[in-house]
């Protein structure tokens, strides 16, 4: 999608939430100056009228309005996001091309930097050299790893990686949705 096509797509939303917003103004203008919202229980007519009909599609089409708006602004924020949490892993010359957390403080990151490929290790308070990677087929397979990637799964993704692990260290939870007490 280039850059023209985001922005009428963006327009035409905002558009869209503003008419709608304020068709439901439009929708019930005796609600307000009848007498407040308690006066319509004086109506001993069971059957709905026609602008309460009216009032109510408004309503649910402001609420998709809304909830298309918000997530197209989500959308357009990870983006944004994570292309600068994409473009802050890799520094002048060198990049980061694995990285495996061990636990609290602790992991191994496999990096490229002058070209030549190193395993460190890393903790808190130091990193050591675990080895160089010279076999040009795994430095191939790497480098392949890292351009299939995309830079705006990798935030999102994280996390539902995360909510799976937790998935799979807490089966009973959720198995055939009964939960055992």
């Amino acid at each position: 999608m280039s850059r023209e096509q985001k922005r009428k797509l963006i327009a035409i939303g905002i558009l869209f939430f503003l008419l709608t917003a304020v068709s439901v103004g439009w929708a019930a203008p005796d609600a307000a100056s009848s007498g407040g919202y308690l006066s319509g229980y004086e109506n001993t007519d069971p059957r709905p009228s026609q602008l309460s009909w009216w009032s109510t599609l408004a309503y649910l089409l402001s609420l998709l309005a809304v909830f298309a708006f918000v997530a197209v602004m989500a959308y357009f924020a990870s983006k944004f996001l994570s292309g600068r949490f994409a473009q802050s892993s890799s520094g002048a010359g060198g990049r980061i091309l694995e990285h495996l957390p061990l636990g609290p403080n602790r992991s191994v990151c496999v990096v490229e930097l002058a070209d030549r490929v190193f395993m460190l290790g890393v903790t808190e308070h130091s990193i050591t050299l675990l080895r160089e990677i010279t076999d040009p087929e795994e430095i191939e397979r790497l480098h392949r790893q890292m351009l299939g990637k995309l830079p705006a799964d990798s935030v999102f993704s994280q996390q539902l990686r995360s909510i799976e692990q937790l998935t799979k260290r807490i089966p009973s939870l959720f198995n055939d949705g009964t939960y055992r007490k």
